[in-house]
């Protein structure tokens, strides 16, 4: 024997005693998909080498940041800003020599990550970190019949989902909590908390100064049809104008070498003249507290006061920042009054501002004048990195420009609004949305993730568990049975097929004529019916309006990797989900532009709704009554509440040849006109309304 394989087999040896030799010879040719490498990510990868996992694929669009070593072990110092996926592969390739590992830098959600791409692994493992990406793989491994291994983590708490299509519950069988919103008035003009400011700088004033230049009214238009305040949103328009003139003077080189002064004019722009602008409408601040514009050359001359306000924080008019009522730090306030001739400082105020500045930069306590000098320097590294040719800057956690940027304007807009500030790592934690990650629990969940996929590759359906970390010593491991899929979920309810095609020259009403087709057989469809076809959120075509039907499919931006929704009108049949494909590598030039699948897509009926049986009621003496006079006024009967079969979704609000336009709002379905209008329109000639009124007509 080589020592090669002396060394291969030792290295086995374990793994083969553990798994058996039938399953380990099987793991050799077997293909992973392994979304994510990040904390869960870098484990599992070690993991799953290890074992013997002979084709592994690894994916991810992020790169390595510094504060990712304490935990993510596959990196290195010298690593920093380069590729996750080609460092960890890299690494993790030394563990186990025999193991291949094709790396890609890149989002799951591109276009060429298709169903025929994802059909060619034998299971995927999520470690991702994001609930959008997560529903994307659920819904691409639904569509392409592969199982799945769903995973996560939050501080000492972790869970691990075995997800196998028909036979246990989805990802998104489950309804998630939907992430916190605030009111378009709350964030722009009256602030509360310290999470309002930081939405405020990081989703609308970052993206107001170095993001796309687009026209940002739809949102005031949607808020002011909310019912928010009418005067607060024409007040956020005229702002709104105003910033053109910012954003080019920011984007001017003419203002290069001039120090602070686009800095400047954003500053009085945003935290003076937005400010005293807001103060006008004397009405809103009837029940609360005003805010303070901000004056730049008082605060960088430490001659800046703050009026105190009723609900400023702590005692002495101290707040959990650092911050005293005028909006200076302690230390500034010390030096303010040495300057001026006075004596004795305390020693107590000299002992904080030594302990402060012995914190860490990042959980170091920001006075008025430390975000007035952070702002105006990270508005300077912006703007010149928008003058040296980048289009558009958006927010990221490890992008220290923009995170100074968010971290002084939502201190200095929290000193306005006497709400207490937070240090830049706080910022990050909020801003980022970033879960407390321990490398133990990532640990925990990425051996526990390894033992459900082998359950899934042996088939050992009735051995699989949705197992769950909790934060209890005396029972930190739970294990749940799986569940049956939710006879009502929208993603794995839905059947499931693929075209492929030429988009350039296949109709919309080729693909779903040629998908619905004759019906005459068990492999030819549903036959012809009345449907309505979507494309995400948009509704592309529907039995009143075809316009779309002779558009191709490229025409309407439906093109590779992403689905059309074919839903039946009358509710009898399930949906049809459509996902496109490319034509073959070897497909001849003259060949058809679409292939349909074979056979055709069957989804399963729906049960008709029972009626429940009850004893017999009383018919009521009467429900006619005279026909009123032409002066008499008609009150329109209360609308009947609606079931899902009525209404199969709200895109149908922005119908459009191809691109939302929410201006749109006709609805032509039949029975929602005759609601609207008042009239009821009965199933049969033999039913009968119960205490109600009507007119009933013949």
């Amino acid at each position: 024997m080589s020592g090669f394989d002396a060394a291969r087999n030792g290295r086995s040896a374990h793994a083969k005693a553990v798994l058996g030799p039938e399953l380990y010879a099987r793991l050799a040719d077997t293909k992973v998909l392994l979304v994510g490498a990040g904390g869960i990510g870098c484990e599992l990868l070690k993991n799953i080498v290890l074992t013997g996992f002979g084709h592994i694929t690894l994916l991810d669009l992020d790169t390595i940041d510094l504060s990712n070593l304490n935990r993510q072990f596959l990196f290195r110092k010298k690593d920093v800003k380069q590729s996750k996926a080609m460092v960890a592969a890299k690494t993790a390739s030394a563990f186990n020599p025999n193991v291949k590992i094709t790396p890609i830098h890149g989002n799951i959600k591109e276009p060429h990550f298709d169903i025929a791409w994802f059909k060619q692994f034998d299971i995927v493992m999520n470690a991702l970190d994001n609930l959008d990406a997560r529903r994307h793989v659920n819904k691409m491994c639904m569509a392409a019949n592969v199982p799945l291994v769903e995973s996560g983590t939050a501080g000492y708490l972790g869970q691990v989902q075995p997800i196998l299509k028909d036979r246990t519950e989805c990802f998104d069988c489950v309804p998630k909590p939907t992430p916190k919103t605030f009111p378009v008035c709350t964030i722009r003009s009256t602030p509360s908390q310290p999470i309002h400011c930081i939405v405020w700088a990081k989703s609308y004033l970052l993206p107001q100064l170095f993001g796309e230049d687009e026209d940002t009214g739809g949102e005031l238009d949607e808020a002011e049809k909310q019912g928010e305040n009418a005067q607060e949103i024409a007040a956020l328009r005229k702002e709104q104008t105003a910033f053109k003139a910012v954003r080019a003077a920011l984007r001017s080189s003419e203002s290069q070498g001039q120090g602070p002064s686009a800095a400047k004019m954003v500053f009085d722009k945003v935290f003076q003249s937005d400010i005293l602008n807001l103060l006008s409408m004397e009405d809103m601040w009837c029940t609360r507290a005003p805010p303070t514009p901000l004056d730049f050359d008082a605060i960088v001359n430490h001659s800046f006061v703050l009026q105190k306000r009723a609900d400023a924080g702590s005692p002495n008019g101290v707040h959990t920042n650092g911050q005293t009522s005028n909006g200076a730090s302690a230390a500034d306030a010390s030096n303010a009054t040495q300057e001026n001739g006075a004596n004795g400082a305390s020693s107590s105020m000299a002992g904080a501002s030594s302990s402060s500045a012995a914190k860490l930069k990042d959980q170091k306590s920001l006075s008025l004048k430390d975000s007035l000098e952070l702002f105006v320097s990270s508005t300077e590294r912006l703007a010149a990195r928008v003058r040296a040719g980048e289009d558009t800057i958006s927010f990221d956690k490890d992008d220290d420009d923009t995170l100074d940027f968010v971290t002084a304007a939502a201190n200095l807009r929290s000193a306005a609004y006497g709400i207490p500030g937070k240090s830049r790592w706080e910022v990050k934690e909020m801003a980022g949305n970033i879960i407390p990650a321990i490398a133990t629990t990532n640990a925990i969940i990425a051996g526990l993730i390894v033992l459900q996929a082998l359950h899934l590759l042996r088939k050992s359906y009735n051995a699989l568990r949705n197992v769950h970390v909790q934060f209890r010593p005396n029972l930190p491991l739970s294990t749940i049975r799986t569940s049956l899929p939710n006879p009502n979920c929208g993603v794995c309810r839905d059947a499931y097929t693929e075209i492929q095609c030429d988009p350039f020259r296949v109709t919309l009403s080729e693909v779903v004529e040629g998908i619905l087709g004759s019906g005459e057989g068990d492999e030819d469809g549903t036959g012809s019916r009345e449907v309505s076809v979507y494309e995400g959120q948009r509704v592309l075509s529907d039995p009143d309006w075809d316009d779309n039907n002779e558009r191709t499919l490229e025409s309407l931006n439906v093109t590779r990797g992403k689905f059309l929704t074919i839903v039946d009108e009358d509710g009898e049949w399930g949906t049809i989900q459509v996902g496109v494909g490319v034509l073959p590598l070897n497909h001849p030039v003259d060949g058809p532009a679409l292939i349909l699948p074979a056979p055709l897509p069957k989804p399963p009926r729906k049960p008709k709704p029972s009626t429940p049986t009850s004893a017999p009621v009383e018919p009521p003496t009467s429900v006619k009554r005279p026909a009123p006079d032409d002066d008499d006024d008609i009150v329109p009967l209360a609308k009947r509440p609606r079931t899902n079969d009525d209404i199969v979704s709200l895109a149908k609000r922005s119908r459009t040849n191809g691109d939302l336009d929410k201006s749109d709002l006709v609805t032509p379905s039949k029975k929602r006109k005759l609601d609207e209008d008042g009239l009821l329109l009965l199933e049969t000639a033999d039913e009968t309304l119960e205490d109600v009124e009507v007119i009933e007509i013949e």
